[in-house]
């Protein structure tokens, strides 16, 4: 069983789609603080801020389920070599 953190990083270094989601993860993230840094929001930038929270979440939501696929399919046991059946 590999860990979570292996994972991760098998797919960051193989997988374009995982890539490009932590990276739209985080550019979310950078603006949610940025947003949040601010003393005094407009009420167009507390919408934006919502609106990027739910997105950033459903973002994780898609890396956790990558991230599960792969680690069933690096988890399932390798299918056993077909055996005669005996005959008798």
């Amino acid at each position: 069983m590999r860990s979570s953190n292996q994972l991760r990083e098998n797919l960051l270094a193989n997988d374009e789609e995982f890539r490009h989601l932590v990276n739209q993860h985080q550019e979310l993230d950078d603006r949610i603080n940025e947003l949040s840094r601010q003393l005094y929001r407009s009420d167009t930038e507390e919408l934006e801020e919502a609106t990027l929270k739910k997105r950033k979440l459903q973002l994780k939501d898609h890396m956790e389920t990558m991230l599960r696929r792969h680690r069933e399919l690096s988890d399932a046991p390798s299918t056993p070599a077909l055996q005669p059946h005996a005959r008798g």
